[in-house]
């Protein structure tokens, strides 16, 4: 049966429908030896042959995991520096797996993985609709009028940030530690607001993707993840 070819691709552990999309256009995907490059094209996965960047592609089970993701490294598949990347952590899982959001390579805690695209849309909802938590150690004295700012919503690139929830913060005599949930993904947003309120980042570890926490888990591991950890994600933080 035919579908559209970026759900075919982000299916099968190609990445996510949006990256999947671009694949299309930059004329990377060919179906039965013929480059497609027009989005909503259908191929049939059952008969049809599908290759992306000369490699075939074929269905498979659908896979879900969480990765403690040390500092220093990053999440791309491969690196042209060649620093280590969290897909050296996952041996010996075989499966064309792709991160759902990002942290920096010198960010640290949860991440997960997935070779599901509709499950990574929906995780990575640009509106806001799953929550983060992050733990930032921060240097400098965080102004009420910061934390005003962190909470109502910080200008970046022209445009205010979702508000922040602030859970816990504590002071040091040059600086702090804070636990704060944000609904974005926006590139070093975190690291980005602290700086816009004068208190750089030192330090920052994710805890919790909605209600998923990071828990025990060590850094470098990961766990496959069961279905009711996965309707933890979507639950709503009170």
């Amino acid at each position: 049966m035919k579908q559209r070819l970026q759900k075919i691709l982000a299916g099968a552990g190609v990445g996510s429908r949006r990256a999947c999309e671009q694949l299309i256009r930059e004329g990377r995907v060919r179906v039965n030896g013929i480059t497609v490059t027009k989005l909503g094209s259908g191929a049939d996965p059952a008969a049809d042959t599908i290759i992306v960047d000369g490699e075939r592609i074929t269905t498979e089970k659908k896979i879900y995991l969480m990765l403690h993701k040390p500092p220093g490294y990053v999440c791309s598949r491969s690196d042209e520096s060649d620093r280590p990347t969290v897909y050296d952590l996952l041996m010996p899982v075989s499966q064309r797996l792709f991160t759902i959001g990002r942290l920096d390579r010198d960010a640290e805690g949860l991440i997960l993985l997935t070779n599901d695209g509709d499950f990574a849309l929906r995780a990575a909802h640009p509106r806001g609709k799953v929550g983060k938590i992050y733990q930032v150690y921060f240097k400098g004295q965080l102004s009420s009028q910061g934390r005003k700012g962190l909470e109502r919503g910080i200008v970046l690139d022209g445009k205010r940030t979702l508000p922040a929830k602030i859970l816990s913060a504590k002071r040091f005599r040059d600086g702090g530690v804070m636990a704060i949930e944000i609904r974005e993904g926006k590139k070093r947003q975190v690291k980005r607001m602290f700086l816009a309120v004068g208190c750089p980042v030192q330090r920052l570890r994710r805890v919790a993707i909605g209600n998923l926490t990071l828990g025990d888990l060590r850094p470098g591991k990961y766990r496959f993840l069961a279905q009711w950890e996965l309707d933890k994600i979507f639950t709503q933080r009170p």
